[in-house]
């Protein structure tokens, strides 16, 4: 990304900011008596709608708004954390009474949630929370747990022997750090698994697609591939499929959205982590008409995610028809 870009929109930001706050005064208390939604305004800053996983979050938010009579403002920072500053400026801008924020990255991640601080805008993080400047709550899946629960799978599936490749997703976020810890947690107990290759696909289909052609180049033995995120695992099949390589290859992926699942049910991927997403976006909602009524949230509400196997026919059609 362009890091002058970044900066010169924090600067921004942080300009735009003061006039927010003394056009605002003190923080809205549009949540009404009990922590009630309606009439808060809430803006979405999302970190990329073309993600099913994301998407997921949002209709879940628009449900969940709607039903507590709240409204929602929506962004689209298509993947690029300075548009997203800039979004968050426009918010602040809006003085909408909280913000639901998913980064676009870990980049400057930060300068939204001081800008919003600054402006008494409460922020709800999901997903991805900036290590340099936390939201108010983060709301988010205990990935470190739900990747343990995975490796330990795969250690068990593979009677902890292997060559296995990991497709990372963007490093530094939250979400792919977790992840990472969790799984190495698990082959802690299996030394007969090797990683022979491990590289940033960023959470795309078609980059994990070509990184994994690669890694199966360069080491043909590979038996085991993780992708950190669904459309990663699925790009891993695809490279599985027309490398021709005579070995079976065990893959697993995380999260849970409607293709990792589909995949999963037609075993084109071996297992994943079902994600929390319609809960998660129901709890950011919530969470944010606290916040403006000045309620107490807890700062951290992680949830728990479901191991989903190829075997498990019937609970991924019922995943397929209503997402936990």
């Amino acid at each position: 990304m362009n890091c002058r870009r970044t900066g010169v929109a924090a600067a921004a930001v942080l300009v735009a900011v003061s006039l927010a706050a003394c056009n605002r005064g003190e923080a809205g208390g549009g949540g009404g008596e009990g922590g009630g939604c309606s009439g808060v305004r809430i803006g979405l800053a999302v970190a990329n709608l073309q993600a099913d996983f994301f998407n997921q979050i949002k209709q879940s938010v628009d449900a969940e708004a709607a039903k507590l009579g709240a409204e929602v403002q929506v962004s689209d920072a298509g993947g690029d954390s300075a548009t997203q500053v800039n979004q968050i400026q426009d918010f602040i801008s809006r003085q909408v009474q909280a913000i639901i924020y998913i980064p676009a990255g870990a980049t400057a991640a930060g300068v939204p949630v001081k800008a919003a601080e600054q402006a008494n805008i409460p922020v709800v993080a999901v997903d991805r929370n900036a290590p340099d400047a936390p939201a108010k709550t983060f709301i988010a899946t205990d990935s470190v747990a739900a990747a343990r629960t995975l490796g330990d799978w795969v250690v068990e599936q593979s009677g902890g022997q292997g060559q296995l490749a990991i497709l990372q997703g963007q490093i530094g976020t939250t979400p792919q750090v977790d992840r990472q810890t969790g799984f190495e947690e698990a082959l802690q107990d299996a030394p007969g698994i090797e990683v022979v290759a491990q590289q940033p696909a960023d959470w795309a289909q078609d980059k994990a697609f070509s990184v994994a052609q690669d890694m199966l180049q360069a080491n043909p033995d590979i038996n085991i591939m993780w992708g950190q995120a669904d459309a990663m695992a699925l790009g891993a099949a695809q490279a599985v499929s027309v490398s021709n390589v005579p070995q079976d290859v065990l893959i697993v992926g995380f999260d849970g959205d409607v293709a990792g699942i589909q995949a999963v049910k037609d075993g084109t991927v071996d297992a994943t982590m079902v994600q929390q997403t319609q809960e998660m976006g129901r709890l950011a909602v919530q969470s944010a008409c606290d916040l403006v009524a000045g309620e107490d949230v807890p700062a951290q509400q992680l949830q728990e995610a479901f191991l989903l196997t190829k075997d498990d026919q019937q609970q991924a059609q019922e995943y397929l028809n209503t997402h936990p």
